[in-house]
């Protein structure tokens, strides 16, 4: 599909207009940079997106959305957004949970529309719209310092005991600092359980890794190791959605990683918004390559 995007005449604030299966949607400001250092403007984030789109609706379709919108870019402030803005068009569906009337991101339409209104970082629940369950295993590798060369070293450990376990993942970055193993795993499994295994393994990489990993909550009584977080995953906290775009210097974008590039020489900046489409192109999504998996065997094991 290819939208169409028309200009308006140069005028103190610009505004232009895409049709989207048959939708017309306004466009703000398209020169406005929302990424200053790589020159990224709000029209080209528009036209990432929708080359990501077959991708990242993938992971946000039928949940919960938690938004984070930078109105005047990544320089400027931002705010979380969960409740579905006054005035959104007719075609963005939502779904209430608790007492947050949330945006369900799974259109094209609606994707471009948030991105208009610099929505740059797109975090879906852990479970479905109406579900009780786990959509997929999640565990977060947070380092500690803002600079870690050891952090795809430890994605790499925890990918590698996995295995060991008879467990498929993909590890994959967070766009920030971090970097999630994801799990895809066979339904039926509850939040509780999850959690179960997941504190079996942070007790035992703690004690095998003690130089490296913490289960230490708190950023400052970490020192200079890395959080496994194995807490995060639970109903109704969110996670970095993989594909979805970071609000970082760099653009980055959360993506998914080959075994090998489990290195010290590979970093999360360097998957971004003017390389992921070609990435992409030649690769398709590595979550997607991965069954999903029975954790019977361990879970057994744990009883």
């Amino acid at each position: 599909m290819s939208p169409t995007y028309a200009a308006s005449p140069p005028a103190k604030t610009q505004k232009g207009f895409v049709v989207i299966d048959g939708h017309e949607l306004t466009v703000t400001n398209p020169n406005k940079p929302l990424w200053p250092e790589p020159g990224i403007t709000k029209l080209e984030f528009l036209d990432r997106l929708i080359a990501l789109s077959p991708y990242l609706l993938s992971y946000t379709s039928n949940r919960y959305l938690t938004t984070i919108r930078w109105p005047h870019g990544v320089e400027g402030e931002s705010f979380y957004q969960k409740n579905c803005p006054k005035g959104a068009p007719e075609f963005v569906k939502t779904a209430t949970f608790g007492d947050i009337r949330y945006i369900v991101l799974d259109s094209l339409p609606t994707l471009v529309w948030l991105g208009n209104l610099a929505c740059l970082e797109f975090h879906p629940s852990l479970h479905y719209i109406g579900d009780e369950l786990p959509a997929e295993w999640l565990i977060d590798i947070d380092p500690t310092l803002e600079e870690e060369p050891r952090i795809m070293e430890a994605a790499k450990i925890v990918v590698d005991l996995l295995a060991s376990l008879r467990i498929q993942s993909v590890a994959k970055t967070s766009g920030a600092t971090g970097v999630q193993i994801y799990v895809p795993i066979r339904r039926g499994y509850t939040f509780e359980q999850l959690r179960a295994v997941g504190k079996f393994l942070a007790e035992y990489l703690v004690q095998a890794h003690p130089k490296l990993f913490t289960v230490e909550r708190l950023k400052k009584d970490r020192g200079t190791l890395i959080y496994f977080d194995y807490l995060q995953h639970w109903h109704g906290k969110t996670l970095s959605a993989p594909y979805t775009p970071r609000a970082k210097r760099a653009a980055s974008v959360s993506t998914p990683l080959f075994y090998d590039e489990l290195h010290p020489r590979v970093k999360p900046s360097d998957f971004h918004l003017r390389n992921i489409e070609a990435r992409l192109a030649a690769h398709g999504d590595l979550i997607r390559r991965v069954p999903p998996q029975s954790l019977d065997h361990v879970l057994s094991g744990l009883r």
